[in-house]
């Protein structure tokens, strides 16, 4: 993984794709505008635009910005769930269920510590 220097909770969570726990995540109420990027190599992932409260513990987003992350199946836990990963570095970013808002229906349920937020000036 081509990355910068990551904390230790950020290395287990991108690296040994780990989960923060819920409601933890210093992004969960962010409501700036700006763009969400992945914090071990800056690939930008988000819009704010797309953010929304599904009270999860997560932050959450309705769409990724094109061609940003990739989906992969993830059985880890004994049931199926779609893993997001960057698709600049392959660092794990969540997970992505079909439980979201309008028009997408998308939820994708995101560690805050996988990511670093640029505000729009």
């Amino acid at each position: 993984m081509n990355t910068k220097k990551l904390t230790p909770e950020q290395h287990h969570i991108l690296e040994e794709k780990g989960t923060e726990p819920p409601f933890s995540g210093t992004l969960l109420h962010n409501t700036k505008k700006g763009t969400y990027r992945c914090a071990a190599c800056g690939n930008e992932i988000f819009s704010s635009d797309t953010k929304f409260d599904s009270d999860c513990g997560w932050p959450s987003f309705s769409d990724a910005k094109k061609g940003s992350i990739k989906l992969s199946e993830d059985n880890s836990l004994g049931i199926k769930r779609i893993e997001v990963t960057c698709t600049h570095c392959g660092g794990h970013l969540g997970h992505l269920f079909d439980d979201g808002p309008k028009p997408t229906g998308k939820r994708y349920c995101i560690n805050s510590l996988a990511m670093e937020f640029k505000e729009k000036k």
